[in-house]
């Protein structure tokens, strides 16, 4: 398979981007919440599961404030949550919070997960992933 942009891997979910400049998350008609997360933000689950963490504080943007939104909607109605991955070399500026726009990044599909919003405290989140 070819690259992968990130309009087409959220199409392959059926979910539509409000705007692919800077929308990370999206709701499909059959209501997962479909979600790019950074490799880097991965980490070791309980036994079958892979997770991944991070914080809202971290950027900034009409992106972040559409992200909040979705994660803690799927939060709170334990929504099922579709993943995409993506993979930057350019790590230290996500990190930094600069404009992911602006990044060398890759999409990967990963249509054999299904996962859920776990924990959110204040500004960190978790979603958790494991095979269908």
């Amino acid at each position: 398979m070819g690259r992968l942009g990130i309009t087409e891997a959220f199409a392959r979910y059926k979910a539509t981007l409000r705007n692919p400049q800077w929308s990370v998350s999206a709701w499909s008609p059959a209501g997962e919440l479909v979600v790019s997360l950074w490799d880097h933000h991965y980490r070791k689950g309980p036994t079958g599961t892979m997770e991944f963490a991070d914080s809202f504080e971290r950027w900034t943007g009409h992106g972040n404030n559409e992200f909040r939104i979705n994660v803690r909607k799927a939060f709170e109605e334990q929504s099922p949550v579709r993943l995409i991955i993506v993979k930057t070399d350019q790590v230290e500026r996500v990190e930094a919070g600069e404009d992911a726009s602006t990044v060398r990044k890759e999409f990967f599909l990963r249509d054999e997960l299904v996962g859920k919003v776990v924990e959110i405290d204040g500004d960190r989140y978790v979603f958790r992933f494991h095979r269908r």
